[in-house]
């Protein structure tokens, strides 16, 4: 069947065929989930993984959350009072650079706190 010069594949019926575009959505939507299933094992909470991850939400601010990840195992710290409160001996020191990074130094184990 030859239109305007050139072969027509399809037909001219097959034009104005609506499940055409619902395969194309069907595609687009096989993309999408592909994507959100990276993002899903890419996420550091992710519990199929067993690494050992804190997450700090709002650090340095009074509703700052921390949430430890042991394994399969979670455990939410938030900013009431249960992070740093008790009695213990200094660890070691803390320095700022200039860039606004930390360096922490621990003390040797055979020195006891000040």
């Amino acid at each position: 069947m030859r239109s305007r010069g050139r072969i027509d594949v399809l037909g001219e019926d097959d034009h104005d065929d609506p499940i055409l575009s619902v395969v194309n959505l069907i595609d687009v939507f096989l993309v999408v989930i592909g994507v959100l299933l990276i993002v899903i094992v890419e996420n550091p909470l992710n519990p199929f993984r067993h690494d050992e991850v804190v997450v700090v939400k709002n650090p340095g601010r009074p509703d700052m959350e921390m949430i430890v990840k042991e394994g399969e195992t979670l455990t939410h710290y938030a900013s009431s009072g249960e992070i740093g409160e008790g009695q213990g001996i200094r660890a070691g020191i803390t320095y700022r650079l200039e860039d606004g990074s930390l360096i922490y130094v621990p003390e040797s184990a055979g020195k006891e706190g000040r």
